[in-house]
């Protein structure tokens, strides 16, 4: 490969870093728009929260570690949204009957309005992309899922030095 193709890929993940963050804001404002039609009355102010929610959507019950796991996030960051969540009543906290110690989480019926709008939303972007990916030859959706997969790893690894 040369340096010029090396670098224009180099161009492009950057340009789609600095379009993701343009993404983020817009897809919160889509959001919130969705919900003010569909007459969902609580909600998170931002995607990290909404994105907690339908994690335990996903899985509940689900405790802080759990949720932490499946999110790549601090525990502290989590108890720091769990606490927001349940102050806003779009989660509830439990123990369950067998263990005393560990504290687990639930949706509200509030909360299960937000991950239901959440999840109708994704799906869209799901088939969305999926239309996308059937652009490309099998061949070049496996070099697509190799670098995806190393450019994740690299993060990851960036991430925790």
């Amino acid at each position: 490969m040369s340096e010029l193709t090396k670098q224009l890929i180099y161009d492009m993940y950057v340009k789609l870093l600095h379009l993701n963050e343009q993404k983020a804001d817009t897809d919160l404002k889509a959001f919130l728009k969705q919900a003010a039609e569909s007459d969902v009355k609580r909600l998170p102010g931002n995607m990290t929260t909404i994105h907690v929610i339908s994690c335990i959507g996903h899985d509940e019950p689900i405790n802080n570690t759990g949720i932490a796991k499946k999110m790549n996030l601090s525990k502290a960051n989590i108890t720091k949204i769990s606490s927001k969540l349940l102050k806003e009543g779009l989660i509830k906290r439990f123990q369950l009957t067998d263990n005393k110690k560990e504290i687990y989480f639930r949706l509200t019926p509030s909360g299960k309005q937000v991950y239901e709008l959440h999840e109708k939303l994704h799906q869209q972007k799901a088939e969305q992309f999926q239309r996308f990916l059937d652009s490309f030859s099998t061949a070049e959706q496996g070099a697509i899922l190799k670098f995806l997969q190393g450019l994740t790893l690299m993060t990851e690894t960036d991430r925790k030095q």
